[in-house]
């Protein structure tokens, strides 16, 4: 065999070698589980039509018909969820055209401060579950500070944010220090602490010093300008500075994960907390840490919400934010850019549920089933890989073998 024949039959085995790792990676699981769900949401667009449900129903005498307004139904709405989350042609100005993406930045902006600081959690081997109530807690000592204190411009909005990165590590810290010093399981105390946030929120915005004056309504007093996060890029789009600080933990997290010792330690512990004690490391206080640290970026979550958008506190402050950050943190397999991407994706899909209400005329419950489904085949690997026929990855075959 010539050196050129030998060459190109190394070239083509090294291509295939790549598109077989492509194909076995994590990450091709999840980009198929996402095409399966938008699959199995064009099955309930389908449904939900009423224009497919009126043509079916003479569909032996004319099927064109159905197959027709079965396509439209379909194409309709996920141009609508397009121009709902990305891009609005239809807009008189360039700033209309993007101010849906400008939308969907903002609402990815709590998922992603929350999904950080789940996936920091989850790979250190604690599934918390708590996010929603480190939000709430969160928002309320930040949204405290930014409407009942009468600081200069600067350091009354860092103060804010502050307080709001302290009131979720300090209700991170408590199921932290249970786990580390009793074994109470983080899962069950975590969902306890959520409902505790959620009422102690509701009570206090029965408080005089948290009611707003002249209002008979469960509603704070909105927060002073001088700790509202800027606009980024004017009046005209809804985009805060809370973004901009959401990128900056991203990055934070990676060097935290991948670049430092302290980082080390939580993976060590998430892998093998008898490995890791053995070796020195001290499990109690990674466990304390881990959990810290996750409230706090819950809790600027909730600073999104409270200096960001809505600038008051009520008791739906944290809307499911703290739960749809655990389905951001699985998709994006607990690591940063992961987590930054299916931060932006759930926040373009309640982007543009109002869009797909108004312009396809379908049920925004649509969004919610699509994102459940996502989360359905992101848990479910082998599932994925039999539906798509993606070959195993190489190290489940030598176990099952």
């Amino acid at each position: 065999m010539s050196d050129q024949t030998a060459t190109a039959t190394d070239e083509k085995r090294d291509g295939r070698g790549l598109l077989r790792e492509i194909a076995e990676s994590q990450t091709a699981v999840v980009v198929f589980a996402i095409i399966a769900s938008m699959i199995l949401g064009s099955l309930l667009i389908i449904a939900a039509s009423e224009d497919v449900r009126e043509a079916a129903t003479y569909f032996f005498s004319r099927p064109s018909d159905t197959f027709s307004a079965m396509w439209h139904a379909v194409s309709s709405a996920y141009i609508a969820m397009f121009q709902g989350a990305i891009y609005n042609p239809n807009g008189g100005t360039f700033a209309a055209q993007i101010r849906p993406f400008m939308q969907t930045l903002t609402v990815a902006t709590p998922l992603l401060f929350a999904g950080l600081g789940l996936g920091i959690g989850f790979r250190a081997g604690l599934f918390n579950i708590g996010a929603q109530g480190q939000i709430i807690m969160g928002a309320t000592l930040g949204g405290y500070v930014g409407f009942a204190w009468d600081l200069p411009v600067g350091l009354h909005l860092l103060l804010a944010v502050l307080g709001c990165a302290l009131g979720g590590a300090i209700w991170g810290f408590i199921p932290g220090i249970l786990k580390a010093t009793t074994g109470a399981h983080e899962v069950i105390v975590t969902i306890m602490l959520n409902y505790i946030a959620l009422n102690l929120l509701s009570w206090l915005l029965t408080l005089e010093a948290f009611q707003r004056p002249g209002s008979d309504n469960p509603q704070s007093p909105q927060v002073a300008d001088t700790a509202e996060y800027p606009l980024v890029l004017g009046d005209q789009f809804p985009l805060h500075l809370g973004f901009v600080l959401a990128l900056l933990c991203a990055w934070g997290a990676w060097w935290l994960m991948e670049r430092s010792t302290l980082g080390f330690q939580f993976r060590a512990v998430g892998a093998n907390p008898s490995a890791a004690r053995t070796a020195g490391m001290n499990v109690k206080r990674a466990i304390v840490l881990v959990m810290v640290i996750a409230g706090a970026l819950a809790g600027l979550a909730g600073s999104a919400q409270v200096l960001g958008t809505e600038k008051s506190l009520t008791s739906g402050i944290a809307a499911s934010f703290g739960f749809d950050a655990i389905t951001v943190a699985l998709l994006g397999r607990s690591r940063p850019l992961g987590i930054v991407l299916a931060a932006i994706l759930f926040g373009g899909l309640r982007a543009a549920g109002p869009a797909l209400q108004v312009q396809a005329q379908l049920p925004v419950d649509i969004v919610l089933v699509i994102q459940s489904l996502i989360v359905l085949f992101i848990a479910a690997p082998p599932l994925v890989r039999f539906l798509f026929r993606l070959p195993a990855p190489t190290h489940e075959k030598e176990v099952a073998a």
